[in-house]
């Protein structure tokens, strides 16, 4: 019987555990680059046998939150490197999940204040992006009105993701997650409802609509081997305006079947019925475990039970949590204890300084005042 305190191999390491801290946007890296805080943060997390960074954007571009940290430059990459070894001290992988929002910004966070860029120019609708205001703080705010990609454009962005994977190794992480969920750019080409462009990256076929996914996972894999690439998606989610398509199943699992092809580190799914959209249609996860034979993380909601059963089953093979570890820097020792979970404190997860995000303290002890 699997359990999620057995190690598992991921790539060319075996993770002490099967637990995995799923990245979480925190918004706590003025100039987009990382802080001693951060590292102190992760490092109190790395109990997890794998742990994701919160979202990298890939270029000035990519970025949809105020603060978020880069990895564009060799200033970004040197400061990821402390953060790289809290983890590692702990004998924790960590992964950092490589991102462009596409059309989830607003024009203040755009170089130049230019018009974001998506696979349309429709925006999302009722859809915030954590941007700056006229006074110069930081609010979530109605996202801009993108513009479409030329398609002239698109190998510039596979190379923006292709470089960021190159410089996460140079920081030292044992490898990338590719963002192709929750809305952002790479799943605005993906989903049917949002893509209406009439090149070879758009239009009704599935092949044309997942085109941009798999370069971009190809690019990374020629930059820093398959073993170091991994893939977030979300299917069926419904986050920054994504809406229901015809043949959404078959696009996830012909997707599905190519990343299997690949021989990434994993595929990470998130559930996003924990966020307010409709569940997976029963049965999906069991077609997706068959479409891809790799290394499975599944996250969203999960809690002890569901993922000892889903493990057991063979159905994953990593169990992901995100929010549980915000509150809970000794998260697996909890599980293993029985001990009781620490809400968090929704008020501080975007911005803002220690409080709500380095000064939580382990079971039994309360939070630091």
């Amino acid at each position: 019987m699997t359990t999620v305190f057995d190690p598992v191999q991921v790539g060319k390491r075996t993770l002490k555990n099967r637990f995995a801290m799923a990245p979480m946007t925190r918004a706590r890296a003025p100039g987009n680059a990382p802080t001693a805080e951060m590292a102190r943060y992760y490092g109190q997390r790395a109990g997890a046998g794998l742990i994701v960074t919160e979202g990298t954007v890939v270029s000035a571009e990519g970025s949809g939150f105020a603060d978020c940290p880069g990895i564009w430059n060799d200033v970004q990459v040197k400061a990821w490197k402390p953060v790289v070894q809290a983890a590692h001290d702990q004998g924790a992988a960590i992964f950092t999940q490589i991102w462009h929002v596409g059309r989830m910004s607003h024009v203040s966070l755009q170089p130049g204040g230019r018009a974001p860029v998506s696979s349309t120019a429709r925006p999302a609708a009722n859809s915030a992006a954590f941007a700056y205001r006229e006074d110069g703080t930081a609010a979530l705010i109605q996202a801009s009105e993108p513009r479409a990609l030329e398609t002239s454009e698109i190998p510039r962005i596979v190379e923006d993701f292709a470089k960021a994977a190159e410089n996460a190794v140079d920081a030292g992480f044992d490898g990338v997650e590719i963002h192709g969920a929750n809305g952002y750019l790479i799943e605005q080409f993906i989903n049917g409802a949002v893509n209406d462009r009439t090149d070879e990256y758009g239009g009704q076929a599935v092949e044309s609509r997942i085109r941009l996914a798999l370069e971009i996972v190809d690019a990374c894999v020629a930059r820093i081997g398959a073993d170091r690439v991994a893939i977030r998606l979300s299917p069926f989610g419904r986050l920054h305006d994504l809406g229901d398509f015809d043949g959404e199943e078959e696009t996830i699992l012909t997707l599905a079947a190519e990343l299997g092809k690949r021989q990434l580190a994993y595929v990470h799914l998130m559930d996003q019925s924990s966020r307010g959209a409709k569940a997976m249609p029963e049965g999906f996860l069991a077609k997706f475990r068959a479409a891809y034979d790799g290394i499975l993380i599944l996250a969203g909601g999960l809690d002890k039970e569901q993922a000892k059963t889903l493990l057991d089953q063979g159905t994953i093979d990593i169990a992901g949590f995100g929010v549980p570890f915000i509150a809970n820097p000794d998260l697996v020792e909890r599980f293993r204890h029985g001990w009781p979970l620490t809400p968090p404190d929704f008020d501080t997860f975007y911005g803002g300084d220690e409080r709500g995000h380095t000064d939580w303290l382990p079971f039994p002890f309360a939070k630091a005042s």
